[in-house]
């Protein structure tokens, strides 16, 4: 990651707690190793040695997930990108569309038959803006039809204060 990616980053990731009582790592780093796995397709456990630990970099990438840390990054470049193209930060329109995806032979909750496609899987619907950037994700059986898929993407449960999704009832 360049100086000037970081600094856009730096302000969103959360620092480490005043109370720590383990040497903190730098957070750039474990940025860094995440951004390495999401780039490379590869698992934690494959990151090189000059990368912090495959358990820290997983630990901080869940923990920063399941606070939503990743969302208000999204939603802060997303802004930026929109005001560089002369737009208002905050869109007025969105299209929601959703994707077979062919999965391997593991069982999990979220996995069906998608008879119009003929693939056995998962179906991700996005909601994206009027210029293609990425608004919200969600991932359901590829048995759900797109109009379930959209309404678990718009549920209350994906709640949003921008004014498009108290428009669509996020």
């Amino acid at each position: 990651m360049t100086d000037a990616q970081w600094e856009i980053l730096r302000p969103l990731i959360p620092e480490a707690s005043p109370n720590a009582t383990i040497p903190v790592i730098d957070r750039r780093e474990i940025v860094n190793g995440i951004l390495y796995v999401l780039r490379s397709g590869w698992t934690f456990r494959l990151l090189p040695n000059d990368l912090p630990a495959w358990g820290t970099v997983y630990y901080y990438f869940r923990t920063w997930r399941n606070e939503g840390v990743w969302d208000k990054v999204l939603d802060c470049l997303r802004k930026q990108m929109r005001q560089k193209q002369g737009r208002d930060e905050e869109p007025s329109a969105a299209v929601i569309d959703s994707q077979s995806i062919k999965t391997s032979a593991v069982r999990g909750p979220e996995k069906g038959y998608d008879a119009g496609k003929k693939i056995w899987g998962r179906k991700r619907h996005a909601l994206v803006d009027t210029e293609g950037n990425l608004m919200a994700v969600k991932v359901t059986a590829a048995s759900a039809s797109d109009l379930a898929g959209s309404k678990k993407l718009l549920s209350p449960q994906n709640r949003s204060t921008s004014p498009l999704g108290a428009a669509l009832g996020r």
